[in-house]
């Protein structure tokens, strides 16, 4: 059974379908789930490449596998942003057009938290092109290029938690809080290899400070009442959902099914 906390944020992110008499849309279940999943691989990228770049040695697998693995996940993980950027397109229930998967700033719904997704989409873009001219460039160029990698990871996360429909559920704080935790444990671990006691120093308070500040975040953000609204969400799909809302209250009609919904006031 749900817990009293899960329900209130089921019930927030939710309505009633009967009184829209609309059927949840694939590409909506499809755009959340390929997030999700992105974001998993875009962490399990940013750990395995914290290990590459020492050469780290482990038992049982070698290092050319394990560059293959990073490789390997890398482009998963792609492969997942893009299918969540083209469901999203295409999914008409924000209408988020194709020049706001791109251009940062220029959706009319949550604008802000949305253009982080965009700024990580066109980080890891910037990456996939340079990657499939590698050897017209040097060494240095691609290597600054591929750093966007790892700064694509905390604004995906912020992305997530500032424009998901699910942030407020056990199981997503519980997903987002393992991938901090790992990797800030891997960015932790890298400093402790490096030999100026300085930049350790600068390192450890700045991934400190990114991780204090996800969690001050989604406590006064996400998880309060009317975040939809301070988000961003347009007045129209708020109104929507505010309505659906108090039908939900009492009792649905016998065979009315319930699913989450974007614009809910959660």
């Amino acid at each position: 059974m749900l817990s009293s906390a899960q329900a209130a944020a089921t019930a927030t992110a939710g309505h009633v379908l009967a009184a829209t008499g609309a059927a949840p849309s694939p590409l909506w279940y499809t755009a959340r789930a390929t997030g999700v999943v992105a974001l998993i691989l875009l962490t399990a990228t940013v750990a395995l490449g914290v290990a590459g770049s020492t050469r780290l040695s482990t038992p049982g697998l070698p290092r050319l596998v394990r560059s293959g693995l990073h490789r390997n996940i890398s482009l998963l993980s792609v492969a997942f942003v893009a299918t969540h950027v083209l469901t999203t397109v295409l999914d008409p229930y924000a209408s988020i057009g194709i020049t706001s998967a791109i251009v940062p700033f220029s959706s009319h719904y949550r604008p802000f938290w949305l253009s982080l997704g965009t700024i990580a989409f066109d980080m890891l873009l910037a990456l996939v092109l340079t990657s499939l001219v590698r050897t017209r460039l040097s060494y240095r160029t691609w290597r600054a290029v591929h750093w966007l990698a790892y700064a694509s990871w905390p604004i995906a996360l912020w992305h997530g938690l500032g424009t998901g429909t699910d942030s407020k559920l056990s199981l997503m704080l519980a997903l987002d809080a393992i991938c901090v935790l790992v990797v800030a444990a891997a960015a932790l671990w890298r400093l402790q290899l490096l030999p100026s006691g300085r930049i350790r120093a600068l390192g450890r308070a700045a991934t400190a400070a990114i991780a204090a500040a996800t969690v001050v975040f989604v406590a006064v953000g996400p998880l309060q009442h009317g975040w939809a609204r301070r988000a961003g969400t347009p007045s129209s799909m708020l109104g929507s959902a505010h309505a659906t809302s108090a039908h939900a209250t009492s009792a649905p009609p016998a065979g009315a099914r319930t699913s989450s919904t974007p614009g809910g006031d959660r």
